[in-house]
C-alpha cells in the first residue's frame, strides 16, 4: 500500500491498479494464515486462565512499542 501511495504522489499515477491490489492482499494472507495454521499447538494452551473480558486489549508495553516506531 505504501508503494501505491508513494507511486500515486511521485508519479501522479498508480503503479497498481484495485484488481493487482486484491491479489497481493489475497497472496500475503494466505502466506500468514499458512505460517500460523502450522504452527504446533502448545500443550498447555487449555491449563491456562481466561482473558479478563474487560481488559485492555493494548497492553502499556504495546503502546510504547507502537509510539516508538510510529516516531522513527
Amino acid at each position: 500500500m505504501f508503494i501505491v501511495f508513494l507511486g500515486s504522489v511521485i508519479l501522479r499515477s498508480s503503479p497498481l491498479n484495485a484488481v493487482q491490489m486484491l491479489w497481493v492482499n489475497l497472496v500475503m494472507d494466505t502466506l500468514g494464515a499458512l505460517a500460523l495454521s502450522t504452527e504446533p499447538p502448545a500443550e498447555d494452551i487449555l491449563d491456562r486462565q481466561p482473558e479478563d473480558p474487560n481488559g485492555q486489549i493494548i497492553s502499556p508495553v504495546m503502546w510504547r512499542n507502537i509510539l516508538c516506531q510510529a516516531f522513527m
